[in-house]
């Protein structure tokens, strides 16, 4: 049976977090384990490495083959680089004192470059947050500008309405208390009566002589209308003369023949 440390995953879509795990080859990744020996959370900016080391080293020491990521974590943490101390010590290479005091001296420069890293993330994160800062101060700073003078643009048109009506009651008031103003009033206002009531004289005027021409026009068509009836009576009498002329030929014609007639 192949053993290997590898990650199994868990936590929920897009922050996912994994444990460090001793597990059979043929197992699925996130399915049954010999033992669980640390976790990691790429999440964080370092990735947090949470890892039972003495533990880790014992698997790889009986044989455990890590995978690629597993081994960057041990790496990361030193495992690795014991594991290849241990072996030296075991075959003689070195002593078990120079190999721990070569840990410690990797230890310590791993720390200190963990720190320096650690330092740079920090100021970049203050750079970054001064940035951030200074560019929404400059954005309140506008927007309070802007608020500002819309403020002052409504208090100078207040300013200049308040002064249009004090200009405006102390016009009426100097011209309530002079009596000159009071007269020059009265006397638009008898221009103002005068000037409608000059109107509505012309208006009666104009009515008045439409009335007329309407009347005029009457009396025209009425005496139209009786020459035109004298014409008719002056026809019917010629008529009548011309019938009486008529019977008197004819009277005269029927007394000629009977007096022919008693001559014979």
């Amino acid at each position: 049976m192949s053993v290997k440390i590898r990650l199994a995953r868990r936590g929920r879509k897009k922050l996912a977090m994994f444990d460090v795990v001793i597990a059979d080859a043929r197992a699925p990744r996130d399915g049954r384990f010999i033992e669980k020996i640390g976790t990691y959370n790429p999440n964080l900016n370092p990735a947090l490495i949470n890892i039972n080391e003495q533990k880790a080293l014992d698997w790889i020491m009986k044989g455990a083959q890590p995978t690629t990521t597993a081994r960057a974590i041990l790496s990361e943490r030193g495992v690795m680089f014991k594991k290849h101390l241990l072996v030296g010590v075991n075959k003689g290479a070195i002593t078990q004192e120079h190999a721990d005091k070569k840990f410690e001296e990797w230890f310590k420069n791993k720390e200190k470059q963990n720190q320096e890293t650690l330092n740079k993330l920090a100021e970049a994160n203050k750079r970054l947050a001064k940035t951030k800062f200074e560019a929404e101060k400059k954005v309140n700073e506008t927007r309070a500008a802007t608020i500002m003078k819309r403020k002052q643009d409504a208090e100078a048109a207040l300013v200049a309405e308040i002064t249009e009506e004090k200009v405006i009651i102390e016009e009426a008031e100097e011209a309530i208390s002079k009596p000159k103003g009071l007269e020059k009033l009265k006397e638009v206002k008898k221009e103002k009566t005068k000037k409608t009531e000059d109107d509505k004289v012309e208006e009666v005027k104009a009515e008045e002589v439409k009335v007329e021409e309407a009347k005029a026009e009457d009396v025209k068509a009425e005496e139209v209308k009786t020459e035109e009836v004298k014409v008719e009576e002056v026809k019917v009498e010629e008529v009548k003369v011309e019938e009486v002329k008529e019977d008197k030929t004819q009277e005269n014609d029927e007394g000629a023949e009977s007096l022919k007639e008693t001559s014979k």
